[in-house]
């Protein structure tokens, strides 16, 4: 590897750290104001519905001019499409949680997969993709659960929504957590 593919590569595997981590602070400070917060005020919990996906198409877009544009990061790029998208629904869904709860199973799958593909796509470029690609299966899956649960009787709640941003930030912990020992064990600290 000559020096300009090392240094991107180190560029790269820098970027990935601190984006991983950013979507996890973002997440546990999602997950915290929708456990301890939004219970109290109603307005708060339609603004945290709306956040959740208008933020990951503002992290998708990011990373994907990031890492190389979004022409070359076509996942990426459908996924900011489909977040902004989801973001409009949920708004225009919010008298309803069992119309929101549908909305987010469908984003989850969709967003699933799209993360699934980018990290599979980035497994030989990148470190700790594994992470994010069980990180995308498991978000395809509870977004089949949260289609099955919006057409039950029972209200669905945001603690629902936010039990699932709860396992995205693990995932982007130890994904950032992973990046972080391998950077150390090479010698990069």
């Amino acid at each position: 590897m000559d020096d300009l593919q090392a240094t991107t590569s180190h560029t790269q595997r820098q970027w990935l750290l601190n984006y991983y981590f950013a979507r996890a602070a973002f997440s546990v400070a999602w997950v915290l104001a929708a456990l301890k917060l939004a219970p109290h005020a109603p307005g708060l919990q339609a603004a945290l519905l709306v956040l959740y996906p208008a933020w990951d198409a503002v992290a998708n877009l990011i990373d994907g001019r990031r890492s190389g544009g979004l022409a070359q990061n076509r996942t990426q790029a459908i996924n900011v499409v489909v977040s902004v998208a989801v973001t409009l629904a949920v708004g225009a869904a919010l008298g309803d949680m069992h119309r929101v709860l549908g909305v987010f199973g469908a984003w989850a799958i969709l967003a699933g997969l799209l993360q699934l593909g980018t990290a599979w796509r980035r497994r030989k470029s990148s470190d700790a993709q594994w992470p994010m690609i069980l990180s995308g299966a498991q978000s395809a899956l509870a977004g089949t659960t949260f289609i099955l649960q919006a057409r039950m009787p029972a209200e669905p709640t945001l603690s629902t929504i936010a039990g699932y941003a709860g396992f995205g930030t693990f995932y982007f912990l130890v994904a950032a957590a992973t990046l972080a020992v391998r950077r150390r064990t090479a010698g990069k600290v």
